[in-house]
């Protein structure tokens, strides 16, 4: 790969990660606070947790959004721990529906005639007039935001294509073919994987890299997995840092995404590589390409998630260990108990403390205002 390839592929980088923040912002803004209302009404069974938290990160196309708002619910108390992880699992898989998204871009790859309308470029082309149009025409709100859409679609495809032709002729690069040789190793490869994500915070962005590195036609099945196990483990990072400040409980939240990857996947490895040891799968060395990363991207989320779902109550135990309430929360939590069957038994005790409260809240926030 020369200077200028390398360039052009920084570029497709740079228009897929743009492409990906718009688009999901805009359907942030259709959706609008109801996503929030939605999170925090029905969480109340570990299914109902999962399918919600996969249905919200399948909208917004993050995964960390969806646990760092969860994050939020349980700081201001509206949520418990309980609560939050069968979210945060069902936000691991929804997170795998971008790379589908993705394998849009080699729709009608090398049509002519009629067919060719149906290709990425003519849809993204369609999308990206559409979506300027509503977004500089348009009056009403909603518009403007599915315009934004529509362009950030149309930017995530132009850039996932950039980056597939910058790195074609990787294929014939001898360098390029042993290093990635080496992410054979399992654990060479759950590192970089990490490493990346961790770099980018998005597994999505770092999923749809690894598919466009797929059409120069050196990566196969056993240099795709551990990638992919390497970015579940690296897409805890943004999590995390939102536990920068949190309470006790907001900390035990945002720690339970990366013990949930953690444990999924010394899991799944030890379930495939031992079976792969007794049974020699002639699989792994299949080459692979943007459906195939897509379909086992899926696989493993799901599969891990369903065995670990029962086990959500082990989470939080676990999480409880790393992370024990402070002598002062200890002592606030025992004053609440003994002040909520007074105000339960005196309704109008609970309004008077919550005028106090909202007062109290003004005063410093004006104070800090005219500091």
């Amino acid at each position: 790969m020369n200077i200028s390839d390398f360039v052009i592929l920084l570029g497709g980088v740079a228009m897929f990660l743009f492409g990906m923040a718009l688009m999901g912002d805009g359907l942030k803004k259709v959706a609008g606070s109801k996503l929030e209302l939605i999170l925090y009404r029905l969480s109340n069974t570990t299914p109902k947790g999962i399918l919600l938290g996969a249905g919200v990160t399948a909208i917004i196309q993050s995964s960390s959004a969806t646990s760092v708002m969860v994050v939020g619910f349980v700081n201001s108390e509206m949520m418990k721990v309980r609560q939050a992880i069968p979210v945060i699992m069902g936000a691991i898989i929804g997170t795998s529906i971008t790379g589908w998204v993705i394998c849009l871009s080699e729709l009608g790859s090398g049509a002519s005639g009629v067919v060719s309308l149906l290709s990425t470029s003519s849809i993204s082309a369609a999308a990206a007039i559409i979506g300027i149009l509503l977004r500089m025409a348009a009056k009403n709100k909603t518009a403007r935001n599915v315009g934004d859409i529509l362009m950030g679609f149309a930017v995530l495809m132009f850039g996932m294509k950039t980056m597939s032709s910058s790195v074609s002729g990787l294929k014939e690069s001898p360098l390029f073919i042993s290093l990635i040789v080496t992410f054979k190793n399992p654990l060479i490869g759950i590192l970089v994987g990490l490493v990346f994500t961790a770099i980018l915070q998005s597994a999505s962005a770092t999923v749809g890299i690894l598919q466009a590195l797929s059409v120069t036609g050196v990566i196969t099945f056993d240099i795709a997995l551990p990638m992919i196990m390497g970015i579940a483990i690296g897409a805890s990072v943004p999590v995390m840092i939102s536990a920068v400040g949190s309470t006790t409980n907001g900390k035990r939240t945002a720690f339970s995404y990366p013990v949930i990857e953690i444990c999924r996947v010394v899991i799944f490895s030890l379930v495939f590589y031992t079976a792969d040891a007794l049974f020699c799968f002639g699989f792994t060395s299949d080459t692979m390409d943007m459906a195939k990363i897509a379909a086992l991207n899926t696989v493993f989320r799901v599969s891990t998630i369903i065995i670990l779902a029962p086990f959500s109550g082990a989470v939080e135990k676990l999480t409880k260990l790393l992370f024990k309430r402070s002598p002062e929360e200890i002592a606030e939590f025992k004053e609440m108990n003994r002040l909520e069957p007074r105000f339960l038994a005196y309704p109008p005790l609970a309004i008077e403390q919550s005028r106090l409260a909202m007062n109290n809240m003004a005063q410093v926030t004006k104070k800090s205002i005219y500091a």
